[in-house]
């Protein structure tokens, strides 16, 4: 898998709590999401939120190779914040491009770079690449020893996360690596008030 990465200042964490309104990813095993969402009720902090934007590109672009049962991929971009000495990553958007793509594998078109860059010079905000995605079509969710390769080379820093997504089994999951070893990490869905289209309205008749 070949990932080309732009370089990126480092910056200092923002102390900031997390998003509020946010829930589980509703492709989770019932168990994982009660947890997640408990954690939610109690005000813990998660180790990643998605907004509702960069959760539908990145399911949509799955499911998009779903019936060809190709792999997809692409980047996070977003922030890098920290609540009660834990920090987390917020993932406001995705970008990819043109892709070289098997059931097995995939990695960008080396023609697509300028697409990708083209992406990210779009995105409208101030963001660093907080990580990626892909899928594993029929295969489950984990860190393949590629994959791992990957996270490695082009993902080192320890809040870079990789989320791999399973369009035919309708299963998600992120992780990260850390220390060497592969962790599974806890993420929610958020998304901001006039994203919700009843919650809005019911504040305003009360």
């Amino acid at each position: 898998m070949s990932i080309k990465i732009l370089s990126e200042t480092k910056r200092d964490l923002v102390e900031s709590s997390p998003p509020k309104n946010c829930k589980a990813h509703l492709w989770l095993a019932e168990k994982t999401r009660t947890a997640i969402n408990n954690k939610i009720q109690r005000n813990d902090v998660l180790d990643a939120y998605f907004s509702k934007r960069a959760e539908a590109k990145m399911r949509n672009h799955a499911l998009s190779a779903r019936k060809e049962k190709k792999e997809v991929m692409g980047v996070l971009l977003g922030e890098v914040k920290k609540s009660k000495e834990k920090t987390y990553i917020v993932a406001r958007d995705t970008v990819t491009t043109d892709l070289d793509a098997t059931n097995v594998s995939v990695r960008f078109d080396r023609a697509g770079f300028e697409k990708l860059f083209a992406g990210m010079d779009e995105a409208g905000f101030d963001y660093v690449i907080v990580g990626w995605y892909h899928s594993h079509p029929g295969h489950g969710c984990f860190m393949s020893s590629t994959d791992i390769e990957t996270q490695k080379s082009m993902f080192s820093s320890p809040w870079h996360i990789a989320v791999v997504i399973d369009p035919l089994k309708f299963d998600v999951a992120a992780f990260a690596l850390r220390g060497g070893k592969v962790e599974i990490l806890t993420f929610a869905v958020y998304w901001r008030d006039f994203d919700d289209p009843y919650g809005g309205l019911e504040r305003i008749r009360k």
